[in-house]
């Protein structure tokens, strides 16, 4: 297939055996909300798959598909970072398709019906319904929930049918996923020549003098370049100046943060507050009328910290009192008031290895058991419990080291609550612990606590004030109206001593610019309807008011010479002073005479100089000076001058010591296929885009 012969291309090496990943459930918002600019365009195409069109309605019908699977798995509406990934996530799915499925097709690749029993209720259950379906108290996976789930179905409502129907799907193009990527990464085969390369690049060690001459040895005055040569360069090497969409904007920011005015405001405000909350009968009722928080009245139970803004003003809280008001890390003024003290029910920390043992019988138990004590002994010889626990847990814990978190008593099973609470003090406990789940190697990390704490949070946020706000938004409406072109948006910036930032280089999928975070609608402006030297309406971001005008864009594809012209001069500029480099050492016979030609270069002997590497010390990436040292007939023999980066270098072996043979070179087979098969899925995609020629154009609406 054309695919596989694109993939040789790319890697050069075999393919070992992996694990495909699923795909990811990150899904985005609802793209055509009736506020949405997107329904006031009439350009609807979003990119182009294989030389079809994807249009805008397309699209947003694909990224509706993973919101409501992302509602219905995690009952919220996905917040803006979210969105984010989604529309990524849902272009990757359109490409799969438009590829992947023909592919699929003339393999044979599905996925049956009794396979996706297995993947969602059966004994191979996808990692991603694992995830979801935990039970909060043994921290494992539930599967009577998925059942209970699947047995109500039936009689669900149809968007909740639906939702599902969707997953299932997603599921088996997951599936097929894994399955392709397997079939092309075993279908490469790592040769025993490649494998006696890589033993000989791998052990092969000179011993040599090298002599480096940085281009700063010559001044760049010293050196003419026409721009008939920086343009003949660029035609010549066009594929190193590929550009992407890009574009220079200027523009005016107009602050909309709060004003010493409105600083003094909430100062005052929560001053009088906090008098009234350090009075008050009914803190709860108080601050529930008076707080900015969402939930103003808090319980600080063990293994809670009491807030920052707090411990950092006040050494010891005593019952009744009222502290404040202090100023919060988030510009907010905050006081509270300790409302209660008092000892409740114990929590204690723990954390465990779970060997499972459920559908085992006795002899299975035997043998897990065994394998736990071996695990348990190891751990108390030479500790590194959270390492254990990444590696043999079974269970959610298994990668955060096994870490409960706080718990009561009645939060687990008896064996395992009765076990950790009788603990005296921390540190791994002596004897696996057997519950209904299996066995457990158990670490007491924080003994009970039943200290509680009850707060009455009073919390003003400093903003800006309505006043400021518009007062900002006048002067900001003013400007664009004034500036009807670039000339103008000077000329008034100028005269009114606004001052003028620049942002050069603005790549099309940008959310941000510079220093100012979520200004995504500009840049869509400057790719959308813009035109070069038109000035913006005013955009209101977090925390300022935005006025841009387009100085220019560039469209990606071929590189102009106007737009790449300093890395071109680099690049000329090196070449130059490389064949002024050469003629200068031109008849120099040794190392030392042409040290003496430059006396600011370096001249240094390399033990150990491997065939393998790519860097010599004290000089950096210089590969191709490596290769040609090892090249050399015999000792005593120098190099050409060779041109790298940085600056020529010229080598001298002293010895060689070649690789030996070994009987057997299995193991740098599998070292090859491994590194292969670690970048298989990436080379698959970027091989898969390549053919399908994909255009993205979605930087236009997102």
């Amino acid at each position: 297939m054309a695919l596989i012969k694109q993939i040789r291309q790319r890697t050069g090496l075999a393919i070992g055996v992996i694990a495909g990943g699923l795909i990811l459930f990150l899904l985005g918002g609802d793209l055509l909300s009736p506020n949405s600019s997107l329904l006031n365009t009439n350009k609807n195409i979003v990119g182009e798959i294989a030389g079809e069109e994807i249009t805008l309605e397309e699209f947003a019908q694909k990224v509706e598909e993973y919101k409501i699977s992302f509602q219905q798995r995690s009952g919220r509406v996905p917040s803006e970072p979210e969105m984010v990934s989604v529309r990524e996530q849902a272009w990757q799915a359109l490409i799969v398709e438009r590829v992947f499925d023909e592919e699929y097709e003339k393999l044979g690749l599905k996925v049956s019906n009794a396979e996706l029993i297995d993947m969602v209720q059966g004994k191979n259950i996808v990692p991603e319904l694992r995830a979801q379906l935990i039970n909060p108290q043994t921290g494992q996976f539930d599967k009577s929930q998925l059942i209970s789930f699947l047995q109500t179905l039936e009689t669900a409502d149809p968007a909740q049918q639906a939702a599902w129907a969707q997953q299932e799907k997603l599921f088996a193009q997951a599936r097929n996923r894994v399955k392709y990527d397997n079939l092309l990464a075993t279908s490469e085969y790592a040769t025993t020549a490649e494998a006696k390369l890589e033993h000989k690049s791998a052990n092969s060690i000179a011993e040599a003098t090298v002599l480096f001459v940085p281009f700063y040895v010559i001044p760049d005055g010293d050196v003419t370049i026409q721009d008939s040569e920086l343009s003949a360069y660029l035609s010549k090497n066009q594929e190193k100046f590929k550009v992407g969409n890009s574009a220079n904007l200027e523009y005016v920011s107009f602050s909309i943060l709060p004003s010493g005015e409105d600083s003094v405001a909430v100062i005052s405000r929560i001053t009088e507050l906090t008098e009234g909350l350090r009075n008050a009968e009914n803190d709860s009722a108080f601050v529930s009328q008076n707080s900015e928080l969402q939930f103003p009245f808090v319980t600080i139970q063990p293994g809670d910290q009491l807030p920052a803004s707090l411990t950092s003003n006040v050494e010891q809280i005593t019952k009744g009192e009222t502290y404040g008001p202090f100023v919060t890390s988030n510009s907010s003024y905050v006081t509270y008031k300790v409302t209660d003290q008092y000892e409740g029910t114990p929590k204690m920390r723990a954390s465990h290895i779970l060997f499972s043992t459920e559908g085992m019988d006795d002899a299975g138990k035997a043998s897990v058991k065994e394998q736990a004590e071996t695990v348990l002994a190891d751990i108390k010889a030479n500790g590194n419990f959270a390492l254990a626990a990444r590696q043999y847990g079974q269970d959610g814990t298994a990668q955060n080291g096994g870490d409960l978190g706080w718990f009561a008593k009645a939060d687990f099973v008896e064996p395992f609550a009765n076990a950790a609470y009788a603990a005296k003090s921390t540190g791994v406990l002596p004897n696996l612990v057997e519950t209904e789940y299996g066995y457990h190697i158990i670490e007491v990390t924080e003994l009970p606590q039943s200290s509680y704490t009850k707060l009455a949070v009073l919390e003003l946020e400093l903003v800006a004030s309505d006043m400021t706000r518009n007062e900002a938004f006048r002067n900001a409406d003013s400007f664009a109206a004034e500036s009807g072109n670039r000339n103008q948006f000077t000329e008034n910036a100028t005269d009114k001593n606004y001052r003028i930032l620049q942002a050069n280089n603005v790549d099309a999928s940008s959310r941000n610019i510079n220093n100012i975070a979520n200004a995504r609608e500009v840049v869509i402006w400057a790719f959308g309807d813009a035109s070069v030297g038109q000035v913006s309406p005013v955009f209101e971001l977090d925390n300022s008011y935005v006025v841009a005008t387009l100085v220019s864009r560039k469209e990606e594809g071929k590189a102009k010479l106007e737009d790449v012209k300093d890395q071109v001069k680099q690049l000329v500029l090196n070449d130059k002073k490389t064949a002024m480099i050469q003629e200068k050492l031109a008849g120099k016979t040794t190392l030392e005479e042409m040290k003496a030609v430059f006396p600011d270069a370096s001249l240094n002997d390399v033990p150990g100089l491997r065939l393998s590497t790519s860097v010599i010390p004290g000089i950096g990436f210089a590969p191709k000076a490596i290769g040609s040292i090892f090249g050399l007939g015999a000792s005593g023999q120098i190099t050409k001058p060779i041109q790298e980066d940085i600056g020529v270098v010229v080598g001298r072996l002293n010895s060689l010591t070649p690789a030996s043979e070994i009987g057997d070179y299995t193991s740098y087979q599998a070292q090859l296929s491994q590194s292969a098969s670690q970048r298989m899925t990436y080379q698959i995609m970027m091989a898969l885009q390549e053919l399908a020629n994909v255009k993205d154009y979605r930087y236009k609406y997102f």
